[in-house]
Protein backbone atom coordinates (compact mmCIF):
# COMPACT_ATOMS: atom_id res chain seq x y z
CA UNK A 1 0.00 0.00 0.00
CA UNK A 2 1.59 3.43 -0.91
CA UNK A 3 0.61 6.69 1.32
CA UNK A 4 0.75 10.03 0.69
CA UNK A 5 2.48 12.98 2.90
CA UNK A 6 0.05 12.46 5.71
CA UNK A 7 -0.06 8.71 5.70
CA UNK A 8 -3.09 7.59 3.66
CA UNK A 9 -3.77 5.21 1.32
CA UNK A 10 -3.41 7.33 -2.04
CA UNK A 11 -5.63 5.79 -3.91
CA UNK A 12 -8.30 6.59 -0.80
CA UNK A 13 -7.06 9.85 -1.12
CA UNK A 14 -7.75 10.38 -4.44
CA UNK A 15 -11.04 9.58 -3.85
CA UNK A 16 -11.95 11.83 -1.30
CA UNK A 17 -10.47 14.51 -3.14
CA UNK A 18 -12.21 13.99 -5.93
CA UNK A 19 -15.61 13.88 -4.04
CA UNK A 20 -14.46 17.09 -2.13
CA UNK A 21 -13.70 18.48 -5.42
CA UNK A 22 -17.23 17.92 -6.13
CA UNK A 23 -18.49 19.22 -2.71
CA UNK A 24 -16.57 22.01 -3.40
CA UNK A 25 -17.99 22.99 -6.71
CA UNK A 26 -21.45 22.96 -4.99
CA UNK A 27 -20.56 25.16 -2.12
CA UNK A 28 -19.12 27.90 -4.81
CA UNK A 29 -22.94 27.70 -6.57
CA UNK A 30 -24.46 27.97 -3.46
CA UNK A 31 -22.16 30.70 -2.53
CA UNK A 32 -22.92 32.84 -5.65
CA UNK A 33 -26.62 32.35 -4.98
CA UNK A 34 -26.69 33.22 -1.24
CA UNK A 35 -24.96 35.98 -2.30
CA UNK A 36 -27.45 37.02 -4.98
CA UNK A 37 -30.12 36.42 -2.74
CA UNK A 38 -28.94 38.71 -0.08
CA UNK A 39 -28.46 41.24 -3.10
CA UNK A 40 -32.01 41.11 -4.41
CA UNK A 41 -34.61 40.02 -1.52
CA UNK A 42 -37.23 42.40 -1.07
CA UNK A 43 -40.19 42.55 0.92
CA UNK A 44 -41.87 42.75 4.60
CA UNK A 45 -38.66 40.76 6.07
CA UNK A 46 -36.11 42.18 3.79
CA UNK A 47 -33.92 43.31 6.89
CA UNK A 48 -34.50 40.03 8.69
CA UNK A 49 -33.51 37.83 5.32
CA UNK A 50 -30.65 40.04 3.81
CA UNK A 51 -28.85 39.22 7.48
CA UNK A 52 -29.43 35.68 7.32
CA UNK A 53 -28.20 35.51 3.89
CA UNK A 54 -25.01 37.19 4.52
CA UNK A 55 -24.29 35.15 7.61
CA UNK A 56 -24.73 32.22 5.04
CA UNK A 57 -22.63 33.25 2.67
CA UNK A 58 -20.13 34.53 4.44
CA UNK A 59 -19.55 31.23 6.68
CA UNK A 60 -19.81 29.73 3.05
CA UNK A 61 -16.49 31.58 2.19
CA UNK A 62 -14.87 29.95 4.87
CA UNK A 63 -15.96 26.30 3.99
CA UNK A 64 -15.16 27.02 0.50
CA UNK A 65 -11.20 27.89 2.22
CA UNK A 66 -11.78 24.33 4.35
CA UNK A 67 -12.58 22.30 1.49
CA UNK A 68 -9.67 23.52 -1.08
CA UNK A 69 -7.20 23.15 1.48
CA UNK A 70 -8.14 19.85 2.30
CA UNK A 71 -8.22 18.73 -1.19
CA UNK A 72 -4.36 20.48 -1.02
CA UNK A 73 -3.70 18.39 2.03
CA UNK A 74 -4.50 15.36 0.53
CA UNK A 75 -2.08 16.04 -2.15
CA UNK A 76 -4.31 17.03 -5.14
CA UNK A 77 -5.21 20.18 -6.67
CA UNK A 78 -8.86 21.81 -6.01
CA UNK A 79 -10.86 23.09 -8.79
CA UNK A 80 -11.34 27.18 -9.29
CA UNK A 81 -13.23 27.93 -12.40
CA UNK A 82 -16.76 28.58 -12.83
CA UNK A 83 -16.58 25.67 -15.75
CA UNK A 84 -15.54 22.74 -13.34
CA UNK A 85 -17.99 24.34 -11.05
CA UNK A 86 -20.97 23.83 -13.06
CA UNK A 87 -20.34 21.27 -14.40
CA UNK A 88 -19.64 19.30 -11.14
CA UNK A 89 -22.33 20.65 -8.72
CA UNK A 90 -25.57 19.54 -8.50
CA UNK A 91 -26.75 22.63 -7.24
CA UNK A 92 -28.23 24.86 -10.03
CA UNK A 93 -27.68 28.51 -9.96
CA UNK A 94 -30.46 30.87 -9.26
CA UNK A 95 -30.88 33.89 -11.12
CA UNK A 96 -32.75 37.33 -9.66
CA UNK A 97 -34.71 35.61 -6.90
CA UNK A 98 -36.38 38.32 -4.71
CA UNK A 99 -38.77 36.59 -3.04
CA UNK A 100 -37.64 35.96 0.59
CA UNK A 101 -40.03 32.12 0.45
CA UNK A 102 -38.39 31.13 -2.81
CA UNK A 103 -34.78 31.86 -1.69
CA UNK A 104 -34.98 30.13 1.64
CA UNK A 105 -36.61 26.64 -0.24
CA UNK A 106 -33.57 26.94 -2.68
CA UNK A 107 -31.46 27.26 0.82
CA UNK A 108 -33.10 24.13 2.08
CA UNK A 109 -32.83 21.98 -1.27
CA UNK A 110 -29.44 23.13 -1.17
CA UNK A 111 -28.17 21.96 1.69
CA UNK A 112 -30.14 18.37 1.06
CA UNK A 113 -27.87 18.05 -1.64
CA UNK A 114 -24.72 19.41 0.20
CA UNK A 115 -25.48 16.98 3.64
CA UNK A 116 -25.56 14.02 1.02
CA UNK A 117 -22.39 14.50 -0.60
CA UNK A 118 -20.80 15.70 3.12
CA UNK A 119 -22.44 12.01 4.39
CA UNK A 120 -20.42 10.28 1.40
CA UNK A 121 -17.91 11.59 2.71
CA UNK A 122 -18.18 10.93 5.72
CA UNK A 123 -18.33 7.33 5.12
CA UNK A 124 -15.22 7.31 3.01
CA UNK A 125 -13.27 9.54 5.21
CA UNK A 126 -13.84 6.75 7.73
CA UNK A 127 -12.79 3.72 5.78
CA UNK A 128 -9.75 5.80 4.73
CA UNK A 129 -8.92 6.54 8.25
CA UNK A 130 -9.08 10.13 7.15
CA UNK A 131 -9.67 11.96 10.49
CA UNK A 132 -9.44 15.54 8.85
CA UNK A 133 -11.81 15.06 6.49
CA UNK A 134 -14.14 12.87 9.01
CA UNK A 135 -13.80 15.84 11.52
CA UNK A 136 -14.45 18.53 8.89
CA UNK A 137 -17.80 16.26 7.54
CA UNK A 138 -19.02 16.24 11.03
CA UNK A 139 -18.60 19.44 11.76
CA UNK A 140 -20.11 20.82 8.42
CA UNK A 141 -23.38 18.01 8.99
CA UNK A 142 -24.02 18.84 12.31
CA UNK A 143 -24.41 22.78 11.72
CA UNK A 144 -26.52 22.07 8.26
CA UNK A 145 -29.03 20.17 9.81
CA UNK A 146 -29.64 22.53 12.32
CA UNK A 147 -29.98 25.40 9.86
CA UNK A 148 -32.04 23.24 7.56
CA UNK A 149 -34.18 23.18 11.06
CA UNK A 150 -34.23 26.91 11.41
CA UNK A 151 -34.83 27.61 7.87
CA UNK A 152 -37.65 24.95 8.03
CA UNK A 153 -39.30 26.50 10.56
CA UNK A 154 -39.06 29.93 9.04
CA UNK A 155 -41.25 28.38 6.51
CA UNK A 156 -43.45 26.28 9.20
CA UNK A 157 -42.54 23.17 7.28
Amino acid sequence: MKTNRIGLDVDRAKNLAELLNVLLANFQIFYINSRGFHWNIKGDKFFELHLKFEELYTDTQIKIDEIAERILTLGHTPDHTFTDFLKLSEIKEQRNISDGITAVNSIIESFSILLNIERNLLNLSSEANDEGTNALMSDYIRQQEKLVWMYSAYLNK
